[in-house]
């Protein structure tokens, strides 16, 4: 049996953590790409603008129920299987998406898309604490939050330019060729990251013990909560900027995706910076900047419900409150799963079915009243901001960067 030193030294090894960022997209890309195309699909669809919205709530449930599946399978049978099977799963949800009917039959496949395309996302979180730790793992995280807001740059971009050669359909025809490439690379380049005598047995009883002694620890359950209620804020926004900017301000497909990518370049920019400053000065500090970045962004959205503001100051509002999610990611992730190396996959579900959870929350909020105005964003942002510091606050998450993450490397990096 190799060990997990040779398997780190395999000729394919220098790819693998390129590959498992890559796994981060399906989350952002599933999301984003078809955001510039929802008010056409809504119309061709005949459906009304909350049944619409659904469409997103149910990927995000099923991004949710996807890593609380595969997280614990990964941990138990390896990281391997679960990925192979989330993906095929994607990409023949993917061409359901394309060729359903209608609205309801899109929500089902939207939700099947979402539970495939969970596994990728958490396997890339608990691979990485696999082959990570310390400052390391710090800056993987922080290439996570980076990664992911590229894919967020890239979806509604690719998707308003897309728009103007295909319709809706096309795009999750799209979205299908993406899982296909994904999984060649796979093919290609994976290697199981987690060897046999590290994984969990037990079955159900055992996942459900991990889950208890996870859920004990302050600081893993104030990190869970924190990331949940700052992406109900951020899942807010990308359910309803489209209605926003198009419906309110009047933005084509393509101005809408050149402002959603000013966003997003912001979250790239940022989770970048908050991944470095973790590292180089504070864990709990970081987090508490990128709190105080979305208190700012959530308060300037609901100024503009209330006094109709111009559409500039609705884009920095967005642009703060978004940047400062990003700021908030590499912080929370660090303290969720540094101390668990052993159950990194459990732990990295229970987060990003709470990431994704509280999101599939708040996003039937911003369209409670119609497209006709953003004061529902406004206020389901300030409110989900408000419960992630008070979580903060509550659990008292005082750690400090060293402390959170002096776990002895598991194995070696390549």
């Amino acid at each position: 049996m190799p060990s997990s030193s040779s398997l780190s030294r395999r000729p394919a090894g220098r790819l693998l953590p390129t590959l498992l960022l890559l796994l981060t997209v399906f989350g952002p890309i599933s999301m984003d790409l078809y955001l510039p195309l929802l008010p056409a699909l809504t119309a061709e669809l005949g459906a009304a603008t909350s049944t619409a919205q659904l469409t997103v709530t149910a990927c995000l449930i099923g991004l949710a129920l996807g890593q609380l599946v595969a997280g614990p399978l990964s941990d138990r049978f390896g990281r391997s299987a679960p990925l192979y099977a989330g993906v095929i799963a994607y990409i023949a949800a993917s061409l359901l998406c394309a060729i359903s009917p209608t609205v309801e039959t899109l929500i089902i496949a939207r939700l099947v898309q979402g539970v495939a395309g969970g596994a990728g996302i958490v396997i890339a979180q608990a691979a990485g604490r696999d082959i990570y730790s310390g400052g390391a793992l710090i800056r993987y995280y922080g290439r996570v939050t980076v990664i992911g807001g590229l894919a967020a740059v890239i979806g509604p971009f690719l998707g308003g330019q897309l728009a103007t050669v295909t319709d809706w359909r096309g795009l999750f025809v799209f979205l299908a060729a993406l899982g296909a490439a994904i999984l060649l690379a796979i093919a290609l380049v994976h290697r199981e990251t987690l060897p046999p005598h590290r994984r969990t047995a037990g079955g159900f009883a055992r996942t459900g013990r991990d889950i208890r002694t996870l859920l004990a620890n302050r600081v893993f359950t104030g990190a869970v909560l924190v990331q949940g209620f700052v992406n109900a804020a951020l899942f807010a926004y990308l359910s309803g900027a489209t209605f926003v900017l198009q419906g309110i301000y009047g933005l084509s497909p393509q101005q809408y995706a050149l402002a959603f990518g000013l966003n997003s370049a912001g979250f790239m920019l940022f989770g970048y910076l908050g991944g470095r400053t973790s590292e180089r000065w504070s864990v709990p500090g970081t987090l508490v900047v990128g709190l105080v970045m979305c208190a700012a962004g959530a308060l300037g959205l609901l100024a503009g419900g209330l006094l109709a503001l111009p559409l500039t100051a609705v884009i920095v509002s967005l642009l703060v409150m978004v940047s400062g999610v990003a700021v908030t990611t590499p912080p929370t992730t660090t303290l969720a799963l540094a101390d668990h190396p052993h159950i990194a996959g459990t732990a990295s579900s229970l987060l990003g079915t709470a990431r994704f959870a509280f999101g599939a929350v708040s996003a039937p909020f911003v369209g409670i009243a119609g497209a006709a105005t953003m004061l529902p964003l406004g206020v389901v942002t300030v409110v989900s901001v408000a419960l992630a510091a008070a979580a903060c606050a509550a659990l008292q998450m005082r750690r400090t960067a060293r402390g959170a993450v002096t776990e002895p490397e598991p194995q070696p990096v390549p």
